[in-house]
């Protein structure tokens, strides 16, 4: 486990910055040895180790009523049927028995009040948001993680952050999945079901996972892993293999065509976005593809609306827009989809091409006595929903329409049968959707977590048979059925879909992913969905994506671009810049709600190898959450609000800070293109409207040779300028005098590169050739200028 992060403190520097506008004060000038002095001082304030273990020293206990963590009060007036179980020092298991036997349970925890919390909740069947609240009365249902912060105060005049995480995970007991929800008297209660009347129990111990600790993402993760070493049902996100095409720009067809896909349009996009510099390598060929039949829409009538869910699978191959049939020598078609994945790959060097497919093989499932299909055995079903579940026109119309589900003795045949034909096809992965609705037909089928747990084990088998990848996308699978069954999966959607029509939805789905990748980032990478890059919100969509460690794709029409905000993205060989976790909300936002208090911006956070990077994002009156009670606050047209933003909100530092840090930070505002020096625990003000954003690099500032003070920033037209870094050197210079000293950065892409320096060099080349260089004094920011021809390269600045 990494060590904890560098304490926050009240004795902050204070700059203001605004977008579009220079720092107020280029750097702040301190000596070095005052620096090394206060680094000295500093690490008498980091919490070792030894010191942990001391805070996190008292188990879970029940006393009295009261349910204790850590010496505090978590929950009172526990009821007398809670057990909890103790697992590790700081761990344990809480549930519940009950004197009747029923395939679905809710029980009273306790009381919960005057706390800080957050809750992920599924707001649909498919989909988690977050609330923050302060007492269990804010406790929606189907609450699938819920972290409490108990503020202990400081205990000294440095008024470091001493503060308490609480974490509530409800698991998988058995046959039975549990959530968590509160209610009118702040009683947090929790719901176990099976979603089968036939599997009844009078009793769930293991329901509720609890974990405790003084640092939210370490505990977080650390959570996740006992339940991994305790469940063997899922996986990490660390352990699993990551797909190629997470680290190359990518194209879907969903927004350009919806279903409406054809062959003409695809290469037209591919086109367009090649001959404009930002050529993709990756693609989704989202629905549309399959060879499908629809009883509920006649061909010539006005469409229903949602009638599309009725459609069914009819065979496992492509329909007739992408494989000619027999007498259409005239078709535009291409003669199978292999002759048409084959042609694109080569004209248009793409790497990765993904096709989109339903858990059940489409929406609606398989029709039922069909040549293609007879042989999975599809029976029709009407699923069946959770008291406490909101569904939407999708889940309403499968409701209506009916299922043809696979027999689940039949369901390893079909993802075989299916992903084997599509490798012949020449298509390199899945993007496979819809895969919540197991829980709504799981009724005399084993119950919704037996039923999960065995077509996603089908699921991963056939995808690590066929692919040779790990390429998969999962989608529509944010239930803990899902999460806890996913194995292998190492990509998961993080949000509902992303909508280029609605405007009220735009800072909703920057700001449910940030919070959703907290518990989902610790199985999967997030991915944050496709985007528009030539669309009203497309830069805010842009940064949030480009800090949030996850797949790059757009779902532009054809010729419908903005290149310049792509051109921040992707680079010329079409990979992208990466960062290497989920991104995340900096902890002073965990229990702020960054979309209606009228008051909190939204900061996430993330590590380059070599450097941090934050993004912070005015999410406020744009729209409001669903299903709350409050109301959000309005803000006055082109209002502005203010936040700070320090070095100290990246978390894990120390893993690029290293051993020569000086305690400070280059800080490089890409909105304002200019670098300020701060110490770790200083801050600066930004002003932002509503959907505006900016982004910061943020770089450690190391001592070579003991006079010179350097800190590489990257490439500065992009958003995540230090994701271009691969490493940062120094060596002596032999052929000059020993005080000599060259730094060498190793990055790739093109651009102007940038990095922080206290002293201007003698020289700088890139990749041995001798380049001209630019050094402002007054920011002390030199830069280079990298030729669009190079790719990988070798800066060497020399002193």
């Amino acid at each position: 486990m990494a060590t904890p992060t560098l304490l926050h403190t009240t004795t902050a520097y204070v700059l203001s910055l605004r977008p579009k506008s220079p720092f107020s004060t280029p750097f702040l000038s301190t000596n070095l040895g005052q620096r090394q002095s206060f680094l000295s001082h500093r690490s008498l304030l980091l919490p070792q180790k030894w010191r942990q273990h001391m805070f996190l020293s008292t188990r879970p206990l029940l006393k009295d009523g009261n349910l204790r963590i850590n010496g505090k009060e978590a929950l009172k007036d526990v009821p007398a049927n809670i057990v909890v179980t103790p697992l590790t020092d700081t761990s344990a298991f809480v549930g519940a028995t009950s004197s009747d036997s029923s395939s679905r349970h809710v029980f009273k925890l306790g009381v919960i009040k005057d706390v800080k919390l957050l809750c992920l909740f599924r707001f649909k069947l498919w989909w988690m948001i977050p609330r923050v609240g302060s007492s269990g009365s804010d406790i929606p249902v189907e609450t699938q993680m819920l972290l409490l912060e108990a503020k202990e105060g400081p205990t000294s005049d440095d008024a470091s952050d001493h503060s308490t995480y609480i974490i509530f995970l409800p698991v998988l007991d058995g046959k039975f999945r549990s959530s968590l929800q509160g209610n009118t008297s702040d009683e947090l209660e929790f719901c176990v079901e099976s979603g089968d009347p036939a599997i009844v129990t009078s009793q769930s111990l293991n329901a509720i996972f609890v974990n405790y600790g003084n640092h939210p993402f370490d505990l977080v993760k650390d959570s996740m892993m006992i339940l991994e070493k305790q469940f063997g049902t899922f996986a990490h996100r660390e352990t699993k293999q990551m797909p190629g095409m997470l680290d190359w720009f990518g194209w879907c067809t969903w927004d350009a065509f919806y279903q409406e896909v054809n062959p003409q349009g695809i290469k037209d996009g591919l086109m367009s976005l090649s001959q404009g510099g930002t050529p993709a390598r990756f693609l989704i060929i989202d629905d549309g593809w399959q060879d499908t039949v629809n009883d509920f829409q006649k061909e010539g009538e006005p469409i229903v609306e949602g009638s599309q869910f009725g459609g069914r699978l009819a065979s496992i191959k492509e329909n007739k827009k992408f494989r000619r049939i027999a007498n259409e020598a005239k078709s535009k078609a291409p003669r199978d989809l292999k002759e048409f994945v084959s042609d694109i790959k080569k004209t248009f060097g793409l790497k990765y091409v993904y096709v989109w497919h339903a858990l059940l093989g489409y929406w609606g499932g398989l029709a039922p006595n069909t040549l293609g299909t007879k042989m999975y055995n599809p029976k029709l079903r009407y699923p069946v929903q959770s008291p406490e579940n909101r569904g939407d026109i999708s889940l309403d119309s499968m409701e209506k329409y009916g299922i043809g589900v696979i027999d689940p003795d039949k369901i390893s045949q079909f993802y075989d049968d299916l992903h084997r034909y599509l490798v012949s096809q020449n298509v390199d992965g899945v993007k496979v959707d819809v895969q919540n609705i197991l829980e709504t037909i799981s009724a005399g089928l084993g119950g919704r977590v037996s039923l999960t747990r065995q077509f996603q084990q089908a699921l991963e088998r056939s995808i690590a048979a066929n692919f040779e990848d790990n390429s998969i996308i999962c989608c529509m699978c944010q239930s803990t059925d899902s999460i806890y069954h996913s194995k292998q999966s190492a990509i998961s959607r993080a949000s509902d879909d992303y909508y280029p029509k609605n405007p009220t939805t735009q800072t909703l789905h920057v700001a449910a992913v940030a919070f959703n990748s907290i518990f989902l980032g610790e199985v999967f990478v997030p991915d944050w969905d496709m985007f528009y890059s030539l669309h009203d919100a497309a830069e805010f969509h842009a940064v949030a994506r480009a800090v949030g460690g996850c797949g790059v794709y757009v779902s532009d029409k054809p010729g419908q671009h903005d290149f310049t905000i792509l051109e921040r993205l992707v680079l010329s060989d079409g990979s992208v810049l990466r960062a290497k976790y989920p991104g995340r909300p900096s902890r002073d936002c965990l229990f702020t709600d960054p979309v209606m208090d009228g008051k909190s911006l939204l900061k996430i956070w993330n590590l380059n190898e070599c450097s941090g990077v934050i993004g912070i994002f005015n999410c406020q009156g744009a729209g409001s959450w669903p299903y709350t009670k409050k109301n959000a606050v309005k803000m006055a047209a082109g209002s502005e609000l203010v936040g700070q933003v320090s070095p100290a909100d990246i978390e894990y530092f120390e893993e690029v800070s290293g051993k020569q840090w000086t305690g400070d930070c280059a800080v490089y505002s890409f909105n304002a293109g200019c670098v300020s020096r701060m110490p770790m625990e200083g801050s600066f003000n930004v002003a932002l409207k509503v959907l505006e954003c900016d982004v910061f690099t943020v770089s450690p500032i190391k001592v070579y040779n003991e006079a010179i003070e350097f800190a590489a920033i990257g490439l500065l037209s992009m958003y995540n300028s230090g994701g271009a870094l691969e490493c940062v050197e120094s060596s002596a210079d032999p052929s000059t005098s020993s005080s000599s000293c060259k730094i060498h950065v190793k990055g790739r892409g093109s651009g102007c590169f940038g990095a922080y320096s206290n002293t201007k060099p003698k020289s700088c080349s890139i990749n041995l050739k001798d380049e001209v260089f630019n050094f402002s004094g007054e920011d002390n920011l030199l830069t280079i200028s990298i030729p669009a021809t190079t790719n990988a390269w070798d800066v060497a600045i020399s002193y």
